[in-house]
């Protein structure tokens, strides 16, 4: 996969954990009557998951961006073109 493709992919995938995750909890909350709808802490819930996202996106980043793993997909590419 073209590495700028696989960067937007990835990227595109924590933005919607992100939010996902975020409106879970935002739901939860208002329900629960922690915060009323547009007040701080629902900024706070959306602000505080996006922190939480950024950090485990940046810690797992390597996993999935990482040269070695391109390398191996273009040889296995390589591969199979030849076979």
């Amino acid at each position: 996969m073209n590495p700028t493709l696989k960067g937007v992919t990835y990227v595109s995938v924590w933005v919607l954990l992100w939010g996902t995750a975020a409106s879970i909890a935002d739901f939860v909350l208002l329900e629960r009557g922690a915060y009323e709808a547009g007040t701080g802490g629902q900024a706070i819930t959306f602000v505080s998951y996006g922190i939480a996202a950024v950090v485990l996106g940046v810690r797992l980043s390597g996993r999935f961006l990482s040269p070695a793993t391109q390398q191996a997909e273009g040889q296995a590419l390589e591969q199979e073109e030849k076979g």
